[in-house]
């Protein structure tokens, strides 16, 4: 199997004061929390938004682990929705001492181009910084940081820095060369 070479860029934000909101885009788009567990829903947003870039890592989680992932207290899923239909999400990853990870952040391919993605990140780091107000058993957020890699879109990490994220690390490794998955197995 070949490998390719696969750059990694961890940022954070260290104050609710870093974050540059993106204007909201026109038209009809809403962002709601979704506040039932739904494995099957959180596997479709995965498949549907990380499919064409490479996201691999969830593929192979069964039902048991996506209910785990889901359960963890003061994890949360926002979606994006165009009109009514999803448009992409940003997942809340808790860790201890104050820290947010947002550990997933896409649009469905469709849906990119659109603005919307700025908005999503921006309203997805808002609520990273105001997760204890919804889980009074978290300890306040210190710091929301992130990830992305030379795998995901071309404008991720632009969108990143615009929203006041700020470069702390970086990494390169070989990793094995996986096919783009797709949203449908053979798509």
């Amino acid at each position: 199997m070949s490998t390719v070479p696969v750059a990694t860029w961890s940022l954070e934000q260290t104050s609710p004061a870093d974050l540059l909101p993106a204007a909201a885009p026109e038209g009809d788009v809403r962002i709601v929390r979704a506040e039932v567990c739904s494995p099957e829903f959180s596997r479709f947003l995965y498949t549907a938004v990380g499919g064409d870039i490479r996201w691999t890592d969830r593929l192979g989680w069964n039902y048991a682990r996506w209910q785990e992932q889901l359960d963890r207290p003061g994890a949360e899923t926002w979606v994006a929705y165009d009109r009514g239909t999803p448009a992409g999400y940003v997942e809340l990853n808790p860790q201890d001492d104050g820290v947010v990870e947002i550990i997933l952040f896409g649009l469905i391919p469709a849906f990119r181009g659109r603005r919307i993605g700025g908005h999503l990140l921006s309203y997805g780091a808002a609520r990273a910084w105001d997760l204890a107000e919804r889980w009074p058993e978290r300890t306040p957020t210190k710091r929301v940081w992130l990830h992305t890699c030379s795998k995901d879109g071309e404008f991720a990490m632009d969108n990143y820095q615009r929203r006041g994220f700020r470069l702390f690390d970086t990494k390169v490794e070989l990793e094995p060369e996986v096919a783009t998955p797709g949203f449908w197995p053979g798509a």
